[in-house]
């Protein structure tokens, strides 16, 4: 992503910031009442509808997609994944069968030069 100030901008020389090209078309149906909330709300910030329904979808977007690739855990949490990591338990009999199994599997697909 790419983000200036348009005091940046200005500070280069340039007269305006960059637009990005609008290619699609998105809409949607809303109650009265949602239109009249979303309409002062993007009202309170100086902006149009629509570009408040684009930047309010886009942050949404962002955060739901964020949240989905990150895991919180609690401090307790953090030190028990911590620890496994640094002194992992020993392999159960079934895991210990896949891993030779794997290694094995591995050793006859390499190919001699």
């Amino acid at each position: 992503m790419f983000y200036r100030t348009i005091e940046s901008a200005l500070k280069n020389g340039e007269e305006k910031m960059p637009q990005a090209t609008k290619q699609a078309r998105l809409e949607a149906r809303i109650t009265h009442s949602t239109l009249a909330i979303v309409r002062r709300a993007a009202e309170m910030q100086g902006r149009s509808v629509s570009d408040f329904v684009v930047a309010a979808a886009e942050e949404m977007a962002r955060k739901t997609i964020e949240d989905s690739h990150i895991i919180t855990l609690a401090v307790e949490d953090q030190k028990r994944f911590a620890e496994a990591l640094i002194a992992p338990p020993p392999l159960s009999p079934a895991m210990e069968r896949a891993h030779i199994a794997h290694a094995k599997l591995i050793e006859n697909t390499h190919v001699s030069d």
